[in-house]
């Protein structure tokens, strides 16, 4: 401030002001001019002249600044301000919000006052409302012991929205190599678009031959019935479900007839948390990925060339797109194998650049 820490404040203590209007005079009886002194200061001419005009009317007293905001012709009365209070004391634990509390005051005909006003007011007193309750955290379901994490072992699907296209899309993604197996465009979400979908990949995959050679009886029932125990007694008697499919728990995911389709099929089924996108984040992982590098897709609105569009996509994103998550190689080469090997041939690749780029500069360098 002043000589040393910039311009003056905007606010100030009376002290300080007395302080800098000495310092001013102090100037002056030296042969200054009062103007170089507060150019000096970093004081503004005016606001000096105002200080000390404020000091010779009503002395010490007439430094100190007014509170803010001032005194406003539609200002809250008191009488409201204690209504507000009585309100919070009455109603705080069960609205648990500053604008559920301003709509109730006036739904009892306490007090009318915007929501701002009754957050302004709770602040200003000390009471704090209660937040929403917390949700008791949930174990994460731990993988069943009879998976193995390979391809075509353990698939994830959800559905997506178009909203211009006014189409939903349901893809199925194998989350080992990340390969996007199927996709089904419609106008509904149901376990019927499900089915289809899974039918679709189980058929890109060849996998519909292993289901007619392992069906029993007794996998189906354990399927269908969802319980883990009976899942693992077939297990136990050498009867291992073809894949697990990994979703979230909506509608058509918990519906019967999806779990009556996929024990059908021999898949077993497992949900994450609910309220925890985490635990299927590789599916959605993919519908962001999707509409983050191909926005168009977005702005199709023609459901036909949405649905030619997407098999576009899918084809580029499995066969071209690196995936970093797979260390970047195409979902297509990890699922058919060849991911180590592209990998390891990389790693070679630099040793060999490295011990040559060191050859090289020893030759150069003569040494």
């Amino acid at each position: 401030m002043g000589l040393t820490a910039g311009p003056v404040p905007t606010r100030v203590e009376p002290a300080t002001k007395a302080g800098l209007l000495e310092l001013v005079d102090h100037a002056v009886d030296r042969g200054w001019d009062r103007r170089r002194a507060c150019r000096l200061l970093d004081l503004d001419e005016r606001r000096e002249l105002r200080w000390r005009t404020r000091l010779g009317l009503r002395g010490p007293d007439g430094l100190g600044d007014q509170p803010p905001g001032g005194a406003p012709l539609h200002g809250l009365l008191e009488h409201e301000r204690e209504a507000i209070l009585e309100l919070f004391e009455a109603w705080g634990e069960i609205d648990r919000s500053h604008r559920k509390l301003a709509h109730r005051g006036s739904r009892l005909g306490l007090v009318h006052v915007s929501e701002s006003t009754v957050r302004r007011v709770l602040a200003g007193h000390g009471p704090i409302l209660p937040g929403p309750a917390p949700r008791e955290p949930a174990e994460r379901k731990p993988w069943p012991d009879w998976l193995e994490w390979k391809p075509n072992r353990i698939w994830a699907y959800d559905f997506t929205h178009f909203t211009r296209a006014k189409r939903a899309a349901v893809a199925v993604l194998d989350m080992v190599s990340r390969k996007w197996v199927a996709t089904l465009v419609s106008a509904e979400e149901t376990s019927t678009q499900v089915e289809a979908c899974f039918l679709a990949a189980l058929d890109a995959e060849g996998l519909l031959d292993l289901i007619d050679a392992r069906d029993t009886a007794e996998l189906r029932d354990a399927l269908l019935s969802g319980q883990p125990e009976q899942i693992e007694k077939a297990v136990d008697h050498g009867q291992v479900p073809l894949l697990l499919a990994v979703s979230d728990n909506g509608p058509q995911m918990r519906s019967h007839s999806t779990r009556e389709f996929l024990a059908g099929v021999h898949i077993a089924q497992h949900f994450g948390r609910p309220h925890t996108p985490t635990d299927q984040a590789w599916i959605e992982t993919l519908f962001g990925h999707v509409k983050g590098e191909w926005p168009h897709l977005e702005k199709i609105t023609d459901p036909g060339d949405l649905d030619t569009e997407l098999d576009r996509v899918r084809v580029e994103y499995n066969t071209v797109r690196l995936h970093a998550s797979i260390g970047y190689v195409t979902p297509e080469d990890e699922h058919d194998g060849r991911g180590d090997a592209i990998r390891t041939a990389r790693r070679d690749g630099l040793d060999r650049a490295r011990q040559a780029r060191l050859d090289h500069h020893r030759r150069s360098r003569g040494q």
